[in-house]
């Protein structure tokens, strides 16, 4: 089975595309067979790894069984994605089936033995998503910015966490809480390290030594149709968030002298 990685925080803007986009290009980098997934009803993911939205079938399609996972997953330069569609937003009223809680799950089942990673992008919502994730998931990384509302984010989901440990997925853990848009220079900055350190504490996981630094080419990046990481490899946040994909790769798929 593949390592599968929910990249995940309710509180919207705090780079969960960002991160999620980065994880599929830095991984297909390193030669590992990797699939990003859009959970999200926006569908910015597949629009960062330059698909043309609105083509083809979704991920939608799939969770509902009008079409096949392997027919509506696309590969492009970048690793496979499987695309959102706006209907997602529907999910809540349309997915009512009994054990709905592992309608994704059970679709990557049938992908056994094709990826080595599986890295899926969440709404900015606690919904039957965002639980599919958790539940279909080894493992979650917790994205924020370094203020105070996006805190308040990660201590709502905790609960969450906690009852899919319970009642479907004990195995889930999390990998740690990524600090983005992180200025050491600045005392809040500081200061919410030191508050997500405590919850990382309660989550038996860790705040990411590498924090991701800002940089304009992150903005910039998905109108390119690309991770900051092709785009603008250079810069402080790619270098950064290329830390962040070597300790998921690990050992088995180290980053190339030159890419």
């Amino acid at each position: 089975m593949p390592e599968i990685i929910t990249v995940t925080n309710q509180k919207g803007g705090v780079g969960k595309t960002t991160v999620a986009a980065a994880l599929v290009c830095g991984l297909h980098q390193r030669g590992a067979r990797v699939l990003g997934i859009d959970l999200d009803p926006q569908g910015n993911l597949a629009f960062a790894l330059g698909l043309d939205i609105g083509r083809g079938h979704t991920v939608y399609d799939v969770l509902t069984g009008t079409a096949a996972i392997q027919e509506a997953v696309i590969s492009t330069q970048y690793g496979d994605v499987l695309p959102s569609d706006i209907m997602l937003s529907t999910a809540e009223v349309s997915f009512t089936a009994p054990r709905r809680e592992f309608m994704l799950a059970q679709q990557l089942n049938l992908l056994s033995g094709t990826y080595d990673f599986v890295v899926i992008d969440t709404p900015p919502a606690l919904n039957i998503l965002t639980i599919n994730a958790y539940v279909a998931s080894t493992s979650l990384i917790i994205p924020m910015e370094a203020e105070v509302l996006s805190l308040v984010g990660i201590s709502q989901i905790q609960d969450t966490i906690e009852a899919v440990r319970e009642s479907f997925n004990p195995g889930l853990k999390v990998l740690g809480i990524l600090l983005n848009k992180f200025n050491a220079r600045l005392t809040l900055s500081r200061e919410i390290l030191e508050l997500a350190e405590e919850v990382a504490c309660q989550l038996n996981s860790q705040v990411f030594p590498t924090k991701i630094r800002r940089g304009v080419g992150v903005a910039m990046a998905p109108a390119h149709g690309q991770s900051v990481l092709t785009y603008r490899p250079s810069s402080n946040p790619a270098q950064d968030l290329q830390r962040i994909v070597s300790i998921v790769a690990g050992d088995q798929f180290p980053l190339a002298e030159k890419i």
